[in-house]
Order: C-alpha cells, then structure tokens, then sequence
C-alpha cells in the first residue's frame, strides 16, 4: 500500500522537476491535434475527443451519454434507458431500483458489468479490478455529468478486458455561483420514494460538490424491499494555474430482500410470486481518491490518481433449488466478501512536432495491491437479515483470501500522417500475479447438511508477464465525418474469488485458465448537415479459452448443475448501428421545436469454433442475443421534452450446449425474446423542474436472467408497468 502511493508521489515529483528541461526541449510554435467535438446537442449522446485529458481516443469506438440531455427514469437509474443510444447492450434486469448496473455488449456476460473495465471520476470502482471485477456500486445517474464508454480497444490505456471502459463522471459544483442547492424528490408505484439533495459551487479557487441520496421501496413481487443511502463529495483546490488537486469519497450502503427466482412452471403461473422469504442481500461500499492534474508546459501535462477501497457484501438465504419448498426451521446460507485494495496510475501527455506535422504522446504507469476475502457458512433459519456465522470458527463451507498485484506500463501515439489520415499505434506491458489461501469442504448436498470431511488446502500463486498491442486509424473525410478502424489485444484473468463457492447450482471448474484474444473495429461515424448524426460499425471479438457454462448431472444427488469451465474459443462477429434525425432541421423548419427520431441496431454471430467438450462445438455462445434493437421519437418545445423509447431484444441461450429446456432448477434454458416500451418527460421553468413517465407501458411479462445463485436461483421476472413523478429546485447565489 505505501510502496504505491510512494511510487506515484516519487514519478510526480520527478516529473515536476523536469519540466525546465522539458521547456527547453518544446518547440515554441507547436500545434494541438484538431478533433472535432461530435456532439449531437438534441437528445443525449456525444463521443469523446480524439485527445482527451491526458488520454488518446482517437481511432477508437467511443459513445458518450450526456445525462442532463437524457430524459429518462434517474432515481430509478433505469439502465434500458439511460443507455438506449448505446448499440449492442445487453442489459439485465434484476431489480427494480438500479441498485446493481448489469451490461454487456459484443456476446460477453452482463453479470455486474464485470467484462467492462468500470470506473467513475477515473478510478476503479469493481469489487477487485483483478480477482472480483464485478460492480456493485452504481452512482445515482442525478448526480452524473455523462458516461464514457470505450469498447475493447480501450485495454491499452485501462487494462485487460474484452469489454471495454466504462467512467461515470460526477458532477463539479457551478463555477459561477459560491453556492447551488439542487433537491429532487421522487415518487412512484410499489412504495417507490428517492430523495437526491446536492449542493456545491465555488469559493475563490476551490470548487466542492457533496450530494446526499435515499431511496426506498417494495418493488412488485412480494418478499421484496429495498432501502439506500449513498453520499458522496469532491473538492478541487486550483492551487496554481498549472496545478490542481482533487479530494473525493464515495460512500453506500444498502440492504435489500430479495425475492428469489422462479422456476419456468411459476413464471408461467404467475411471475409475481416469490417461494422464498428469507434472503436477504446487504452492500457497504467506501472509495476515496486523490487526483492531481499538472500542466508542465503548453505541450505536456501530467496526471496521478491514487484511489482506495473498504467494501464488502454480505448475503443471506436459500440457495437450493427454487423447486424445493424452503424449510423455514433450516439453517441459512450465509456469504460474506470484503474487499480492500488501493491503487495509483500516472498518465502523461505530451503535443510534438515533426516534419511540421503535430503528435501525440500519451504514457502511463499503474501500481495496484488487492486483497479479497470471501467466506461462507451456516446462518440462522429467521427470516432477519442476520449476517452472523453460527460457527465463525469452523466455517461449513469455505474461508479463503485472495491477494492480487498488477503493475503495468504503457504507451500510445497518435502520429498526423497528413491533416486527414491519423495512427495510433499503442503497446502495454502487464504484471499480474494472483494468489489463493484458506480451506473449503465439499458440498454434497446443503439440504441435508452433508459435507466431505477432507479440507482441501488451496495455496496456488500465478505470476503473469506478458505484452498487448493495438492500432488505430482514423481518416476524416471531412471536418464532421471520419471513417475508423482499430485492433487491441485483450487478455482476462480469472476470477479467483469465485473458484470456491458451494452452491448445489453451480459448480466451477478448479483448472480453470485465463482467457485472451482480440477486438476489431471498422466502421464510419460523424454529422450530416447538422440534422443527422450516426455511427456504423462492424466488429470482430476473437475469444480464446472462453469461460462458460455447461450441464452437467451430480453423480452422488443426481442433481443437474452448471459447470464453468473453459468451454472453447469463439468467435463474435456482428454489425452496430447507431443513427438519429432531427426531423425539424432536415426539413429546415426553424423554430423553436425539434423533433429527433433515433434507432440503434445490432445483430451478433458467436459460436464456438474449437472445444473439447463433447457436443459444444458450433453451439452458439451463450447470453448472445439474436438481435438487439431500440428505437425511440424525442420532441422538445423550449424547456418541455418527451420522449418514447421501444427495446427489442431476441432470444438468447444461457449455456454453452443451448439447451432449449429448462431444468427442473431454472437456472438453465433458454431467455424468450422480448419487448418493452418507456414514456418519459421533463419541463423546467425557472428554478423548478418535472419530470414524469411510465416504465413498461404496455405491462409486458418477460425476464432477461436467469440466476444460479444471488438473486435466484431461477428466473429472475422484469418489473411490469409503473409510474413516476419527480419534482426538484435548483437555486444559488
């Protein structure tokens, strides 16, 4: 821990005192490379800079979602929404408050967003970047400024991942006013209340913004409730002109009941039914960062981010097959992780001339140390959320740490072939080095509390070195139009925190190997005569030594679970498209309305093109959709908008032999196609605001989940339709 923060101290000061050598050195008459800002201003949606900060977008697919433009359900952080201009997002629904962000794009797993590299101001923001990627934090989108989001070409700069980089990017206080109160106070169906109060500003050179949430609620299905409260501040001190340094801590915690899942016979009955009564899920999240932004001349300027974690979860419950009636005199199921990690990236960026034509260099160094605990026992048999062992001593289960380090380097640069024609060639190198210790005991079957009476001891450290490399080409036809094309390694390491779980469900593969392989873009994005804005893209995702899921029976209970394993190599190829019209504009009516009519599409083909599992190769990879489409109309007068959105989404498969009937426990089969269809509004009127919709218009029944463990196991049903209304006050002086 004091060995990285060190490190990224020592590299700043370092830094600071070469900028006189690094004056002398710069060509006084440099130029910066000219990127045009795509914004399209109507409904929400922007891509980012081709340099930006101290990083270098250019030649890579990039999305930007504009909150304040957005119109949509924020105290809901309904996610079908917020990123419905975003091509090729699987997304899942498994509760009715945001409370967990579950996407996915290109065939990749949904589950917590873990296959994206997810980050908010900047910084990690997953359990453990390494050992535990996955995000139970998702930041109240009121508070959001807009999302930034790189595919898989962003592993360079952020890390390996096939995904990609997801940054949420918070609010700053107004820069004209000491101080601005912004309240928000939202109401909707099932007991729904949200209460969002922020307040920030400018006190000569320091900005500060703090917000304070709580929302509440009982969702549709019975044995459901929920209760957060989230706080979060930053304060930016500009010491110098070239100096400034940012002081930030986020914090939640939550607990909710969880209804559990269904099995196919349910679901058809009646998907708001729940059998389970007694689980119960718990977060607490804690991360502070310290960011500091040095602009060592005209041409080169510096940033060093430290960051640190204190989170953990904790869940309580049946996880036995949802088929079976839950014996509410038996003992629960009770799962604790704690994760504890700090971190430091420096990033440097430097403008150069050569020949007369300007450059680009972007470099950095990141140092990480994560620590993962994860436990698991009996709890009580009440129906309180109490998480406490009955026998903390001598776990049931399994009690393991997971200790994790990565160091990495890298470099990127864009060179200016000519004004129109740019590379970016781009090189990591990547240190990764996992480890495992503690104990677990074979489950045979939970229900009657057997277990194996070996313990099976599991100390295994795995030390990785290795380089990935990338390139990206951009060619502007025009100032508003370019054409793109990239291509990056990736590489994924395996989750050690997930290899010892017992869950009569699932069952996970102890030689299981790290995955790798690559992504490539190729596609065309930019504005027409102001009216349309669009992206159009083809992709292939090569992935080697993909982990899935399969079938299998348990020889001893005769008990159908999955097993994740390394399945095979696939192979993802599909087509993303994104295009919105300003009607009003294309037909030169120039008033105060507009009308914006937007489809994004994409359609994916993943298979398994090696495996030796029996009956696996040219399956169809699972959790793919066959298609995915939505399309939406926006009108705005003054400071009125409303907007209609329609998400479409094809059948899926949920495991690797793509079984097309469930199991008697739900938790395999395939996921139906399905529509839905979102209203919302807004109007502001001097310092007052509204905003109101209604999700799932049409109340249609359908699910996009199915659960193996927490918040199952089974079918995991989708809200039906509710309604909201959120009325705020923005004021300051």
């Amino acid at each position: 821990m004091v060995r990285a923060i060190l490190s990224g101290l020592f590299i700043f000061i370092f830094s600071i005192t070469n900028a006189q050598l690094a004056d002398s050195l710069k060509s006084r008459d440099i130029e910066e490379v000219e990127v045009t800002d795509k914004r399209q201003n109507s409904f929400g949606i922007s891509r980012l800079k081709g340099v930006e900060g101290v990083s270098i977008y250019e030649g890579k697919k990039t999305e930007v979602i504009l909150l304040d433009d957005v119109v949509a359900n924020k105290a809901t952080n309904n996610a079908r929404q917020t990123f419905a201009k975003i091509p090729g997002l699987n997304i899942w629904e498994s509760d009715c408050a945001g409370l967990q962000l579950g996407i996915a794009a290109r065939g990749l797993s949904p589950n917590r967003t873990s296959n994206f590299n997810t980050r908010i101001n900047g910084v990690d923001l997953s359990a453990d970047a390494l050992g535990y990627p996955e995000m139970y934090y998702s930041p109240p989108m009121q508070s959001v400024e807009r999302i930034e989001i790189v595919r898989g070409a962003a592993s360079l700069q952020y890390g390996t991942q096939f995904g990609g980089m997801l940054n949420f990017k918070i609010k700053e206080g107004a820069k004209d006013k000491k101080i601005q109160l912004h309240t928000e106070q939202t109401g909707a169906s099932f007991g729904f209340f949200n209460s969002f109060n922020a307040v920030g500003g400018t006190i000569g050179k320091m900005n500060y913004y703090t917000y304070y949430q709580h929302k509440r609620g009982d969702c549709q299905r019975a044995n459901s409730a929920f209760g957060l409260h989230n706080a979060y501040f930053k304060t930016i001190f500009y010491l110098t002109q070239k100096l400034s340094v940012s002081l930030e801590y986020t914090y939640m915690g939550y607990l909710t009941k969880q209804a559990g899942g269904l099995t196919d016979a349910m679901y058809a009955q009646n998907p708001l039914q729940s059998v389970r009564s007694r689980n119960w899920f718990a977060i607490d999240w804690n991360l502070a960062a310290v960011n500091i932004d040095y602009k060592i001349n005209e041409n080169t300027k510096i940033n060093i981010r430290t960051f640190g974690l204190i989170a953990g979860r904790q869940a309580i419950g049946n996880l036995e097959r949802i088929n079976r009636t839950d014996d509410i005199t038996a003992e629960r199921t009770l799962i604790k992780g704690n994760y504890q990690n700090i971190g430091t990236e420096m990033r440097i960026l430097h403008r150069y001339k050569i020949w007369q034509h300007p450059h680009v260099l972007a470099a950095g160094v990141r140092q990480y140390i994560g620590n993962t605990t994860n436990k698991q026992g009996n709890g009580s048999a009440s129906s309180n959320p109490d998480f406490n062992y009955l026998n903390p001593d001598h776990l049931e289960n399994s009690d393991y740490v997971f200790p994790s380090r990565n160091t990495a380097i890298y470099v990127e640069n864009l060179f200016n072939i000519t004004p129109r024609f740019r590379v970016t060639p781009g090189i990591r190198w990547e240190y990764i080095h996992t480890a495992s210790q503690g104990y677990y005991k074979y489950l045979i079957d939970s229900r009657r509390s057997l277990y194996s009476d070996k313990v099976y001891e599991n100390i295994a450290p795995v030390v990785r070195n290795f380089p990935i490399a990338g390139l990206g080409l951009c060619y502007h036809v025009r100032e508003t139009i370019e054409i793109y094309a990239n291509a990056t390694q990736n590489f994924r390491s395996i989750t050690f925190s997930d290899l010892r779980l017992a869950n009569v469900n699932f069952k996970l593969d102890p030689d299981i190997k790290d995955e790798y392989g690559y992504n490539i873009d190729i596609g065309s994005r930019g504005e027409i005569s102001n009216f349309l804005s669009y992206d159009l893209s083809v992709f292939l995702l090569s992935y080697n030594g993909r982990i899935g899921f399969v079938t299998r029976t348990d020889p001893n209970t005769f008990i159908d679970y999955r097993w994740q394993t390394n399945v095979g190599d696939t192979r993802h190829a599909g087509i993303e498209s994104y295009v919105e019209a300003d009607v009003f504009k294309m037909l030169n009516i120039n008033n105060s309305q507009s009308v914006s009519i937007f489809t994004n599409m994409s359609y994916v083909h993943a298979q398994y093109t090696r495996s030796q599992i029996p009956g696996v190769e040219g399956k169809m990879v699972e959790l793919v959709p066959s298609y995915l489409f939505r399309t939406g109309v926006g009108y705005g007068y003054k400071s009125f908008k409303v907007q209609l959105i329609l998400s479409s989404m094809g059948s899926q498969y949920t495991d690797a032999t793509n079984a097309t009937i469930s199991n008697a426990q739900a938790i395999n089969g395939p996921i139906p196609a399905y529509h839905v269809a979102d209203i919302s509004l807004s109007y502001n009127r001097g310092i007052a605001s509204l905003q109101a919709g209604c999700n799932n218009m049409m109340n249609h029944i359908y699910f996009s989940r199915r659960a193996d463990g927490y918040p199952g196991p089974g079918i995991i049903p989708a809200e039906g339709r509710s309604i909201y209304i959120t009325i705020g006050i923005k004021v300051g002086r």
